[in-house]
């Protein structure tokens, strides 16, 4: 019976040696989790952030992309005004009166679409986009110019008209 005990008390021995070993495996293994959580924590915040810019820029982009936008488009109306004065003055003569009056005015009344196009998103932007860094140009400028150029097709389509 003393060997048996013995072998028992071996066993036990051998038992708790092996939940000790566990128990320092699973301590060790917890240390390393609570450092890679931190780690993952401070990971997460910085590509927060960092989104957080990007958006910012995106924004700012943006904002600038519509500007050009505008501008192209008072470009192309301008342009296409110019064009219809100048096609009156030098079709005359080489074509028939109503081709020339024709051309004249569709170029007008395009531009005075190009007008109105210009400030059409600036009006109606859909979904508001993140808050910009860069101040945007205001909008009663944009509309005031385009309203006056607007105008001044339209005295272009009557000088035409009466011509």
């Amino acid at each position: 019976m003393g060997d048996e005990v013995t072998q028992t008390a071996k066993a036990v021995d051998k038992t708790q040696a092996k939940v000790a070993a566990t128990q320092e495996t699973v301590a060790a293994s917890t240390v390393r989790q609570e450092k890679s959580v931190k780690r993952q924590e401070s990971s997460a915040l910085r590509q927060e952030e960092s989104a957080d810019r990007r958006t910012e820029l995106a924004a700012d982009r943006t904002v600038l992309a519509a500007e050009r936008t505008y501008a192209a488009w008072m470009r192309t109306g301008v342009a296409a005004m110019v064009s219809g004065v100048g096609a009156g003055a030098l079709l005359k003569g080489l074509v028939p009166t109503w081709v020339a009056f024709a051309t004249s005015v569709m170029l007008v009344l395009f531009a005075q679409f190009s007008f109105i196009a210009a400030v059409w998103r600036e009006v109606d932007t859909g979904v508001p986009p993140p808050r910009p860094d860069v101040r945007k140009l205001p909008a009663w400028i944009m509309v005031g110019f385009s309203g006056f150029l607007v105008l001044v097709a339209g005295a272009v389509l009557v000088g035409l008209w009466t011509r």
